[in-house]
């Protein structure tokens, strides 16, 4: 008979005992602890079981937790019932003791029950069906937390001798530390007391410098075996970057790896975990976080002097990002499953980085008139990777960093933010803040004075640049192709270059245009005669007057991601890599794909027809990007009204449809890296993120013939297929809504012209149509803004379909977002952006969203026209 659980002492001891949710490094940590994290998942019964699951038995729900490492899922008091039962997590390290003379040297497989499991059988090779997933007890499959193989829960498939067999540690075995490489080694015994023959004085000098050894001590060493074609990984992850990205990233890792490869930024710094790590061989490091964590961690392997340095990739999870779109990681990112970066991680090149040392020192020749008592005397980084600058750009980051350090619960979301920038550049360029940095700096580079060649050029800003990246990826520099008198920018050839910037030069940097070259050189000597706002790699100060040498620090190793070849069936070893390929493009709309991500057959069912390509079959996704926006071009001259023809937004992207067990989005900085037959087999997705599907599509909608690569005549035109039903010369009906259709004089707009807001409510509630227009196009949303009523602009972003947002009036094209900015409601522009208006709608060849973010230098009393204040507030964003 088995004793059932005290249901009051497991919840007594639940409270008392702590669970886990880091891993423990101290000379008190357990072997194979679990790793808890809270989860509201609700299909995943307890692991327990039902005969010592303790919500079955107080028949309430309680809180669950999963764990990071196994992925297993109890209830939080059920904890101790799981301990009872002996099962244990995947073990991250090894005991290492004197009567363990054979220490063992493999890994034995962590197997685990799964009521649900993804895949195929590695046994039989058939899939794992569940039925009622979210409701059944039986037991589908047993897998191994290790190497993620899995099988069938049943004796034909899942043998007796799979339970000893030696585990291969998956297909991220190279990257994996192994537990048998992490040992615990007992704490030093005291020492025996010395003979009463032994001089008092030896016996004080012996227990000295043992107890230097006790206090150099540390529970854990790393044991490395030696193993040529490993590259293990040590992960760094800054939880403070993207919003609660880093959290969830911290889990995929530790079941991904040895949870004792992956550190938390927030529990102590990357210090102690390099010290521990510093012998390995081979050994890469993998940044997850903004350019300011990896500049930490290269701060502290310079610290260190690890030789040689282990390459460090990264994860981009900051906002800029300038330093990961150098090295193609890219701008951000999205929901690329994590066993692809792992594997772009092992199979990166190594590349070096400069990185250039700041010594200041005061100007001694400064004025009394002239000191800034306010200022500090040292920048807030002695080295940098990125960027140094000073002058405009730095001054607006000041004042930002300023504001929020003053008042952090006003800039609590992104839009504000945007604004607060917007607004501080356009009224500092206004006040000419910057406009004389020219006369309070000397510039010598290599020794050649280039303090005349400045003032000449009077810039507003001095950047400094290391990398070919700035300001979120614009690239100040310019193209390879343009440069005349200078070399192209490298991040490895130990100059640096000086670029210059005017107001004019600044706003083209944000459509393609390039500061004034000013040098290229190895070393910098700048001088400032009054105090001045710099930054250093995104970190913002006033400089007091000062002399600044700038010099080659060292070079950093980095890991480029690189183009790869996958094993796809197209593209394996066996089989040529064919001619040319006749692809179908589908796409999807962002309600689509985030309702049926996880779900590959449906939202491959969901997706709309958009044409054929053909191209060659190395072909990467930047060539297929160039035939696809022809397919569009070419599609211009018949619009049917069915949704394969409406035209993609400028946002889109590609989506990989093959590689993981779900779709996800490609980075359009990285489609250079991807071919085309690692992404699709034989239809190419893409994700349109302001695709509006308005009506039910109960038949495939009309595909339009191929583009092919090589097809150069101007004359090549769609063919639509013909139907029996319908003879190819009949008009295809109209698909446009017939609520869209002007009506004129309608009640319902004359209420929102008055702002009658009781009136329009009780209209509406009578059956009239919020989308009505008038003769003009304008919708009742663009004339409730014009009356400046919050309450009816409210209650039409609540109650109409979302089309209303990005609808457009007939005389300028504009958007109920252009009128909210033009007339300074900065409430009103506020409801609308935050309800999903689009921020590429033009108006003018002015974004839409730009404009509304530029409200808050209108609001200062800058008066401007209309269209003159557009123009500058797109400039300066």
């Amino acid at each position: 008979m088995v004793a059932q659980p005290n249901p009051a002492l497991a919840m007594r001891s639940d409270s008392e005992r702590q669970i886990r949710s880091t891993v423990d490094w101290s000379e008190a940590a357990v072997y194979g602890e679990h790793i808890w994290f809270e989860t509201n998942v609700s299909g995943d019964f307890c692991y327990v079981g039902d005969q010592n699951c303790m919500a079955k038995l107080l028949q309430k729900p309680l809180s669950r937790r999963k764990c990071a490492a196994c992925k297993i899922v109890v209830h939080t008091p059920c904890i101790e019932q799981l301990e009872k039962i002996n099962f244990r997590c995947k073990p991250s390290f090894r005991e290492s003791g004197s009567r363990n003379i054979r220490e063992p040297i493999v890994v034995r497989h962590h197997w685990v029950h799964r009521r649900r499991q993804e895949g195929k059988c590695r046994q039989c090779g058939k899939g794992f069906q569940q039925k009622f997933a979210f409701h059944s007890k039986e037991i589908v499959a047993i897998s191994c937390s290790w190497c993620k193989q899995a099988y069938h829960s049943k004796v034909s498939c899942f043998m007796l001798q799979h339970i000893e067999e030696p585990c291969s540690l998956g297909a991220h075995a190279a990257v994996v530390v192994p537990p048998t490489w992490i040992l615990r080694v007992r704490r030093p015994q005291n020492p025996l007391k010395s003979s009463k023959k032994k001089k008092r004085t030896s016996f004080k000098r012996k227990s000295s410098k043992k107890g230097a050894e006790e206090g150099r001590w540390k529970p854990f060493v790393i044991k490395p075996m030696p193993a040529p074609l490993m590259k293990p990984l040590l992960v760094f992850v800054n939880p403070k970057s993207g919003g609660n990205q880093g959290a969830k990233i911290i889990q995929s890792f530790m079941w991904y790896l040895n949870p004792r490869q992956v550190f938390d930024l927030s529990q102590g710094g990357p210090k102690e975990a390099l010290e521990l790590y510093r012998k390995v061989h081979n050994l890469r490091i993998l940044a997850c976080g903004g350019d300011g964590t990896v500049g930490w961690i290269l701060s502290i392997l310079d610290q260190l002097r690890i030789n040689p340095p282990p390459p460090v990739a990264i994860l981009p999870l900051g906002t800029g990002n300038d330093l990961a779109r150098t090295l193609n990681w890219g701008g951000g990112y999205t929901d690329e499953p994590l066993s692809k970066i792992l594997s772009h991680v092992e199979d990166g090149n190594i590349v070096q980085l400069d990185r250039w040392n700041l010594h200041v020192e005061p100007n001694p020749d400064t004025s009394p008139e002239e000191k800034d008592e306010a200022a500090a005397d040292k920048l807030p980084l002695d080295v940098f990777n990125n960027y140094f600058s000073l002058g405009f750009d730095a001054r607006v980051t000041l004042e930002f960093h300023e504001s929020r350090e003053a008042n952090p619960e006003k800039f609590n979301s992104r839009f504000r933010n945007k604004m607060f920038y917007a607004g501080t550049a356009f009224s500092d360029f206004l006040t000419g803040s910057s406009k004389d940095l020219a006369k309070h700096v000397r510039l010598v580079c290599d020794g050649t004075d280039l303090t005349s060649k400045i003032q000449d050029l009077k810039p507003q800003c001095l950047v400094f640049l290391n990398i070919p990246r700035y300001c979120a990826g614009t690239m100040p520099w310019g193209n390879p192709g343009e440069h005349h008198d200078f070399e192209p920018q490298r991040h490895d050839d130990g100059c640096i270059e000086v670029i210059g910037f005017t107001m004019t030069s600044l706003a083209a940097l944000q459509v393609g245009g390039h500061g004034e070259r000013l040098c290229q050189c190895r070393q910098v000597v700048l001088t400032t005669s009054k105090a001045i706002p710099m930054q250093v790699d995104g970190e913002p100060c006033k400089l007091a007057a000062s002399c600044i040498h700038i010099s080659l620090r060292n070079q950093a190793n980095m890991v480029q991601k690189t183009k790869r070849r996958n094993s796809m069936p197209l593209l394996n070893d066996q089989q040529p890599v064919p001619e040319r390929l006749r692809i179908r493009v589908s796409r999807i709309s962002m309600r689509d794909y985030e309702a049926l991500n996880y779900d590959k057959e449906k939202l491959k069912e969901a997706s709309v027809p958009l044409g054929i390509i053909v191209v060659p079959g190395d072909s990467d996704l930047e060539l297929c990007r160039t035939q696809i926006e022809k397919l569009q071009e070419e599609g211009d001259g018949a619009k049917p009204k069915t949704l394969s023809f409406q035209k993609l937004s400028p946002k889109w992207c590609f989506l990989d449809s093959t590689t993981a067990d779900r779709f996800y989005r490609i980075d359009r900085a990285q489609e250079h890296l991807n071919y085309v037959t690692e992404i699709s087999q034989d239809e190419l997705y893409v994700l349109d993120p302001e695709l509006v599907v308005t009506q039910t599509v109960s038949t495939s909608p009309a595909m339009p013939d191929l583009v092919d690569s090589s097809a150069t005549s101007p004359g090549h035109h769609f063919a639509f297929p013909s139907s029996s039903s319908s003879p190819p010369s009949s008009p295809a009906p109209s698909a446009e809504p017939e609520r869209c259709l002007p009506h004129k004089d309608d009640l319902l707009i004359e209420a929102a012209k008055k702002g009658n807001f009781s009136k329009f409510q009780e209209l509406h509630r009578s059956g009239k149509d919020l989308m009505v227009r008038d003769s003009s196009g304008q919708t009742v949303l663009h004339h409730a803004v014009k009356s400046g009523s919050k309450d009816i602009v409210k209650y039409i972003i609540e109650n109409a379909p979302s089309e209303i947002l990005d609808a457009t009036e007939e005389e300028n094209g504009e958007t109920s977002l252009h009128q909210a900015a033009a007339l300074r409601q900065r409430t009103i522009c506020h409801y609308i952006v935050e309800a999903g208006a689009s921020l590429m709608k033009t108006d003018l060849q002015v974004t839409a969203g730009t404009v509304a973010v530029g409200l808050s230098g209108a609001t200062r009393g800058l008066a401007r026209s209309r269209t003159s204040r557009r123009t500058e507030q797109w400039c300066f964003v």
